[in-house]
């Protein structure tokens, strides 16, 4: 598998394509107005502590205080070993309010919900991530071959030796010389003895350091053997990223290529036709079939149809086809859209197990080079598959999108007949509880229609009931369900 990213610059927004043999899978935006808080470390003051949920509040200086769990903070001594009897410390134990902090963001600000801390600070550089509190060596999970694990497990143990806190060694390491991960170690420590001084000397509310910004974390995140290349469409990061491809990962450094073609860069591949794509709410699928997509507060719920596909064998083997080619799907648009936190999925029902096992095999397998971390249960009695993915940034919708002021994000608004009754509701109100010479009533334009056409009868009993004469006026600006009666 081969993959290719796509960077588009403009003046306020930055964004980035990950494209698999050609397909995109992930796109990623960063906006000057809001850039992501995500990995950046903050010195904060605790705010209020709230015993009964186990958390504080933090001010970090965000326009939200952020919040803080307690399995979130250190202990300030090396953890003991975790048994079912180890008592976890209350909260109250650990700081306590008024208390100054140093936090690192683990997930952005979401709808109403602030930014989500821990003390548990990493540090990532291209192979490693340095974790001044914790302690040991880890490697990836990602790096499967057990003789290449050792092999980096022993480099990492002997070069850490004498340093503190703890080390992982990132996927990007696998293959990686001695050399190279020493390097690291010593650019991670001295980086991190310079955010420790400045902890210690800045105020509370204070950004003590940020992650790098969209185009160079791709390189240190998402540039690995199997990228054939980087191509950016601005000249100015196009040398940013030159030059710290050349200081960090020079063997990657001819892979970032500057693109100047005078057709748009994310004209290649549909890219632009992708995006638009993933913002709908159902997506199509080869067979006939198609995927129906919902986000909510809650979690975000994916389901399967057969649509037009009837299949050439049986039912059973047409539901099966169906929902192989949508466990494909599925995976695509979950990383292409950034869900995230809980996701159901609906497939069509099967009867035999065989296939259910397939089908989840396939499913699994199609998330295997997703960068987020996820987990899959097992397929319900009623056909519905469980996950969760690691959410740290908002989904494409919430980015790209807001609320329809129509609807106010309920997806639905009233019907004609509806509002019209409710104005024939409002109307005798008004005439019980009032005195005037008139009513005057302003709606939308198709709610007047139904008034003076279908309700024309029932808008003349009003007014007879009333003995007070109706005038209405077309307001375009309403929108559907909105009116006003007026009494003059």
């Amino acid at each position: 598998m081969s993959e290719e990213i796509l960077v588009n610059v403009t003046p306020r927004e930055t964004r980035a394509a990950l494209l698999e043999n050609g397909v995109l899978q992930e796109i990623f935006i960063e906006r000057t107005s809001r850039r992501g808080l995500t990995s950046n470390i903050y010195k904060g003051r605790v705010q209020r502590v709230l015993p009964g949920m186990q958390a504080a509040f933090v001010d970090v200086g965000l326009e939200r205080t952020a919040f803080l769990h307690a399995s979130d903070i250190t202990r300030g001594r090396e953890p003991a070993a975790e048994t079912e009897l180890e008592r976890e410390p209350h909260i109250r134990e650990l700081i306590t309010e008024g208390q100054d902090i140093i936090v690192q963001v683990v997930k952005d600000p979401l709808g109403t919900k602030g930014a989500r801390l821990t003390t548990f600070v990493t540090m990532p550089s291209r192979y490693l991530v340095h974790l001044p509190f914790g302690r040991g060596v880890g490697v990836s999970a990602r790096i499967e071959d057990e003789e290449e694990r050792g092999r980096l497990r022993g480099i990492l143990e002997d070069i850490s030796a004498d340093s503190s806190g703890g080390w992982i060694v990132r996927t990007a390491a696998e293959g990686a010389p001695r050399d190279a991960l020493r390097a690291d170690l010593i650019f991670l420590q001295k980086l991190w003895e310079a955010v420790d001084a400045q902890g210690r000397r800045c105020p509370p509310g204070t950004l003590v350091h940020a992650d790098l910004d969209l185009p160079l974390r791709l390189l240190r995140d998402l540039l690995a053997p199997r990228v054939e290349r980087v191509r950016v469409d601005d000249p100015e990061v196009y040398g940013r990223m030159k030059r710290f491809a050349a200081s960090f990962i020079p063997e990657m450094e001819p892979k970032v290529q500057e693109y100047a073609e005078p057709r748009p860069i994310f004209d290649l591949h549909g890219v632009e036709d992708e995006i638009a794509r993933a913002l709908e709410r159902k997506v199509p699928l080869k067979s006939g079939g198609y995927l129906v997509l919902d986000q909510t507060e809650a979690m975000s719920t994916i389901d399967v149809n057969t649509g037009a596909y009837v299949g050439h064998r049986n039912l059973e083997e047409t539901i099966f086809r169906t929902n192989l080619e949508a466990a494909q799907a599925i995976a695509r648009q979950i990383r292409l859209r950034n869900l995230g936190g809980i996701i159901i999925v609906d497939f069509i029902d099967m009867e035999e197990e065989d296939h259910r096992a397939q089908v989840l095999a396939a499913f699994e397998r199609a998330l295997e080079h997703d960068h987020a971390r996820n987990q899959i249960s097992e397929v319900s009695r009623l056909g519905l598959v469980e996950m969760t993915r690691k959410r740290t940034r908002e989904s494409l919708e919430h980015i790209l999108c807001q609320a329809c002021p129509a609807c106010h994000g309920r997806g639905s608004v009233k019907t004609p007949e509806t509002v019209c009754y409710e104005i024939f509701r409002d109307i005798l109100r008004q005439s019980r509880q009032f005195e005037f010479q008139e009513l005057l009533v302003l709606a939308h334009p198709e709610v007047l229609d139904l008034l003076v056409d279908e309700e024309a009868s029932g808008l003349a009993e009003l007014e007879s009931a009333t003995g007070k004469p109706i005038r209405l006026q077309a307001e375009s600006g309403y929108s559907h369900d909105q009116y006003d009666v007026v009494p003059i």
